[in-house]
């Protein structure tokens, strides 16, 4: 699409979400909606009756809002409107849980970690109530990133220390990488090389494992800063070296250009300036075409470092564009160590310098430009993170549903049709005490049962919409902490993670084998209210939107 077409298309938008604030009812909610579906954003508009309450339709269409500039990059607005549907949620719930992640993500966008921490410890506390390991962890995660983007490395700690804890109660070696590297970025700030070089080894050990190769060279990348900061500069350019083309094949070219400064920092380390130049002029590049300031800056500080020695008048140019950069990222103090190298560059005394005070200085601008490039690092593999938010866990646990569902009938009899007949129910007690696949080598034949049992009942309880924890465990005629306790020990997993993967393998077996239905119908079909919240769980667990897996489902059905 062209960018004349993308301008009025977001004019639009905007003259509709205008509308709304002006009239804010169903037609000019609906409105709204409808632009953003042909817009391609959404894949069904989402529609409201008439007499839908104001609050509603203002909660619904806010968020979106937030969620349509967050699109575009227009993090004031996101601010704005997140801000305004937050009040409208009531109690704690998943939804409120990713309005509080939105207006965290901006926030940090925007440079303001204390908001940031504040949305993200809101999201961290709904996500302690639900008791789900899998989600406290990202939320700790999440904090610790941002109390590490604000300079606050021991508060970041204890956060790390939790999401580690909490990921270790989980099977989900993806989570766990992503935390194991951020824990690898927070003892290196905090100068304990020894434990961050351990993280990130592990950290690395783990995405290679699951074939993550972009994952596993940041890693990589990680475990260089640690290196560096353990004094091993020559450990530390190998891997930079290895890491950067493999990087830029992948397409990721931030990452790439952040592996560029840390390699520029080794060769410095080792005197080695010339060499350094080139790596630090792309990543300059990189970052200014990426409108990335707080990296580029240092691109900028980097060459001046190389330049030092080698050429005064390149490195008074370095030094004019990293002043002009610097206001907004800097502090007092830094300005002043700025004035005096300005000072320095304004006479002969740089070529005058002995090697002892260039080498102190050398050391100081390397340690500080590392820091800040792992808080940038650190920051990008929080937002990385929470949009990945429970995919692997929740994939493989469907995967396991799948495997019981073998057990029973036929998919069919425990979704669509209220009853059994005595023999359909023979015969699944019968293939219940065959092997299973994969669940068999863990799964006993009595706790595979119960949980066939707790699959057929949560897919019949789902047209009514009544199929929380109580209702399922009342049908099963257990108490509600009898029934937790059962399915921790057969599945290994909350009640309400079992029952959320129980939509989604129904989800995914409707959308590819009932193609005349639309994915509102499926939503329904699967328990959800409307289909704003079905695609957005969706998303979380298959990491594309409804219409892209059936579409992909189609394809590959054709191949």
């Amino acid at each position: 699409m062209s960018f004349l077409c993308l301008q009025m298309q977001a004019q639009q938008v905007e003259e509709l979400l205008g509308a709304f604030e002006r009239r804010p009812d169903a037609a000019a909610a609906n409105a709204f909606f409808s632009e953003l579906q042909q817009s391609g954003f959404l894949d069904e508009p989402l529609t409201f009756a008439s007499g839908t309450p104001a609050d509603s339709l203002r909660q619904q269409v806010c968020y979106w809002a937030a969620e349509w500039y967050y699109d575009r990059q227009q993090y004031e607005l996101v601010l704005r409107y997140g801000a305004d549907a937050l009040p409208l949620y009531h109690g704690g719930n998943d939804e409120k849980a990713d309005c509080l992640n939105l207006l965290a993500m901006a926030a940090v966008r925007q440079g303001n970690m204390a908001q940031a921490a504040d949305y993200a410890k809101e999201c961290l506390t709904i996500d302690l109530r639900s008791g789900d390991d899998d989600r406290i962890s990202s939320s700790m995660n999440t904090v610790a990133g941002i109390y590490m983007a604000g300079y606050q490395a021991q508060e970041a700690e204890q956060y790390i220390l939790g999401a580690l804890e909490h990921s270790a109660k989980v099977d989900n070696p993806a989570r766990r990488a992503v935390i194991l590297g951020m824990a690898s970025e927070i003892y290196h700030t905090l100068g304990d090389d020894s434990q961050a070089l351990t993280y990130a080894s592990e950290a690395y050990s783990l995405d290679s494992l699951l074939g993550r190769q972009p994952q596993a060279a940041i890693r990589l990348s990680q475990k260089g800063s640690a290196l560096l900061g353990l004094h091993r500069y020559t450990e530390a350019e190998a891997l930079f070296r290895l890491v950067i083309p493999q990087l830029r094949q992948c397409g990721d070219l931030h990452s790439m250009a952040i592996a560029q400064n840390r390699l520029g920092m080794a060769l410095l380390c080792q005197e080695r300036q010339r060499e350094a130049i080139p790596y630090y002029k792309e990543a300059a590049t990189l970052f200014s075409q990426m409108g990335d300031l707080y990296n580029e800056v240092h691109s900028h500080r980097g060459l001046y470092e190389s330049y030092w020695t080698l050429n005064p008048d390149s490195a008074k140019i370095e030094l004019d564009r990293f002043d002009l950069l610097k206001d907004s990222l800097y502090s007092h103090s830094s300005a002043e160590a700025l004035s005096r190298y300005n000072a320095e560059l304004g006479n002969d005394r740089l070529r005058q310098e002995n090697d002892q005070v260039r080498n102190t200085q050398r050391r100081t601008v390397v340690f500080a430009v590392v820091l800040v490039l792992l808080l940038a690092l650190a920051a990008w593999l929080v937002i990385r993170s929470l949009r990945r938010r429970h995919r692997r866990q929740m994939q493989e646990l469907v995967q396991r549903i799948e495997l019981l569902s073998g057990a029973m009938p036929h998919a069919a009899s425990a979704t669509d049709q209220p009853t059994e007949t005595p023999k359909a129910e023979q015969a699944a007690q019968t293939e219940a005490d065959e092997p299973c696949g994969e669940a068999a080598e863990v799964v006993s034949a009595e706790d595979r049962q119960f949980l066939i049992s707790v699959i057929e009942v949560v897919n019949m309880a789902m047209g009514s919409g009544h199929f929380g924890v109580e209702q399922i465990a009342s049908e099963m005629n257990m108490s509600v902490q009898t029934f937790r306790r059962r399915l921790q020990l057969a599945a290994g997993e909350s009640p309400k993670a079992y029952i959320q993967a129980i939509q989604m393998e129904r989800a995914a077996r409707l959308l590819t084998d009932t193609p005349q239905m639309t994915v509102t119908q499926v939503a329904r079909r699967c328990g959800f209210d409307d289909a704003s919240t079905f695609a957005h769980t969706f998303r979380r667990v298959y990491g594309c939107s409804p219409t892209q897996y059936r579409d992909e489902a189609a394809s590959q059905a054709v191949v």
